[in-house]
């Protein structure tokens, strides 16, 4: 996996102050992606043990609420096996820590429906997410005024609440 970039303080990407990880390479080619050159899976630099060694070292501050992964698509078979492999570290160093994860798949249809049943990282990886920001960026649902997301369409599901009742529960700020 490569990836485009770490954001050492973002506000923009979930609650609080967060590091946040663009992962390269992306299928969905959604028309008006605000970050079209990570959908090459070979942008950006090599991810390894010491990216992740990184990403520990700029989460340990109390202030630093947890970890965002964009991209690209994180959720894609090619990046699944390193973002499972960095969320596990980050679940051991800093439990309290949560952990959002941005894709353009449906959380439902495509992640739970599919990918779970047919790929071997996404059922862990999952369980280990505390919220997801689903669905792709469309472009005529664009909305500057909504918060953690781009266009209406897409959802910011509560993972654990979700995989414990059995149907989408959407995220709710405490």
């Amino acid at each position: 996996m490569n990836y485009a970039e770490i954001k050492n303080v973002d506000i923009a990407n979930g609650p609080g102050v967060r590091v946040s990880l663009f992962v390269s390479g992306c299928t969905h080619h959604c028309k008006g992606c605000f970050n079209e050159m990570t959908w090459d899976f070979d942008y950006g630099k090599p991810y390894t043990q010491e990216t992740i060694d990184y990403l520990l070292k700029l989460l340990e501050p109390n202030y630093i609420k947890g970890l965002t992964f964009l991209g690209g698509e994180p959720m894609d078979p090619r990046n699944q096996g390193e973002v499972l492999n960095t969320v596990r570290q980050i679940k051991e160093h800093y439990p309290s820590k949560d952990i959002w994860l941005f894709t353009g798949y449906l959380f439902d249809r495509d992640v739970l429906g599919q990918m779970a049943d047919t790929l071997p990282h996404t059922r862990e990886l999952v369980s280990l997410l505390d919220v997801i920001v689903d669905g792709p960026f469309i472009l005529e649902k664009k909305n500057l005024n909504l918060r953690f997301r781009g266009s209406e369409n897409q959802r910011i599901i509560d993972v654990q609440r979700t995989l414990t009742s059995g149907s989408i529960v959407l995220w709710e700020e405490k």
